[in-house]
C-alpha cells in the first residue's frame, strides 16, 4: 500500500468540493485540503506540497486554465486534473495547453477519477524531479537529500541510503524484509550481506532521526523495516 497522499481540490461548488473529499478520504489512501477560489489555490500550492490536484475551470475569481497557467509557472509540477461541465475538443486542447496533466468531464464516476487520478501520481513519481514527505522531511530522490524546512536542515544522502528510502516509501506501511531490500538495492550478490544492510540503516537513523536511538521514522520490524508517515 502506497503512503497516504495529499489531495487538493479547488472547487467553488461546495456540496460537490466537499463530498468528493469525503469519498476520497474515506479508506486512508488520501488526506484533501479544499479551496473554493483561485487565489487561495494557488497560496496553498505554494507554501505546501501536494501528490495531486483536482481544477476545476470554472471559479469564481479566475478562470481554472489560467490558475493552471500560472502554478506551471511557479515550476510545480503536481499532476493537474482539470473538473469540468464542457467537454468540447476545444475546451479540453485550452487545458491541456495551460499544462493539465488531463481532463474530467462532469458528472463523473468516482473510480474512473480514481483511476487516473493514481495513474498520473504513478508517472509523477518516477520523474527525475519526483519529491516525497517522508516524516518532517521533504525527499528529493534526484538529488539525493532530504529537507527539513521547519528546523532549516538538510541532509545529504547516498546513492544507497537514498534507494533504501525510496524503496520503503512506495512500500507504503508494509513491512519490507532484509533479504528483499538487498535485492531491491543491492542486487542479488553473494557478497552482499545484511549486516550491509543494517550499517546503512544505523548511519540513515544517524542523520534523520532526532533520537537515532528511538526511531520514529525508519524503524525495525519483526524480519525487516518499515517507514512511518
Amino acid at each position: 500500500m502506497q503512503g497516504v497522499r495529499k489531495i487538493l481540490i479547488v472547487d467553488d461548488d461546495d456540496a460537490l468540493r466537499q463530498s468528493l473529499a469525503e469519498q476520497l478520504e474515506r479508506d486512508g489512501e488520501f488526506v484533501v485540503t479544499e479551496s473554493a477560489t483561485g487565489l487561495d489555490a494557488l497560496a496553498a500550492v505554494k507554501s505546501e506540497r501536494f501528490d495531486a490536484l483536482l481544477l476545476d475551470v470554472g471559479l469564481p475569481d479566475i478562470d481554472g486554465r489560467e490558475l493552471c497557467r500560472q502554478i506551471r509557472q511557479s515550476a510545480i509540477s503536481t499532476p493537474i486534473l482539470m473538473l469540468t461541465a464542457a467537454d468540447s475538443e476545444g475546451d479540453t486542447v485550452q487545458g491541456l495547453d495551460a499544462g493539465a496533466n488531463d481532463y474530467v468531464t462532469k458528472p463523473f464516476r468516482l473510480n474512473v477519477l480514481l483511476a487516473r487520478l493514481r495513474a498520473h501520481m504513478r508517472q509523477s513519481e518516477h520523474r527525475d524531479d519526483a519529491v516525497f514527505s517522508i516524516g518532517p522531511y521533504v525527499f528529493q530522490p534526484s538529488a539525493k537529500l532530504m529537507t527539513d524546512q521547519a528546523r532549516r536542515k538538510k541532509v545529504r544522502l547516498t546513492e544507497k541510503e537514498t534507494a533504501i528510502l525510496r524503496y520503503l516509501y512506495h512500500a507504503g506501511d508494509r513491512a519490507i524484509g532484509r533479504a528483499t531490500l538487498l535485492g531491491e538495492v543491492w542486487g542479488y550478490n553473494a557478497g552482499v550481506t545484511t549486516h550491509t544492510l543494517e550499517t546503512h540503516v544505523y548511519r540513515l537513523r544517524q542523520k534523520i532521526e532526532r533520537d537515532p536511538a528511538n526511531a520514529e521514522i525508519l524503524i525495525t520490524e519483526p524480519g525487516g523495516y518499515r517507514l512511518l508517515p
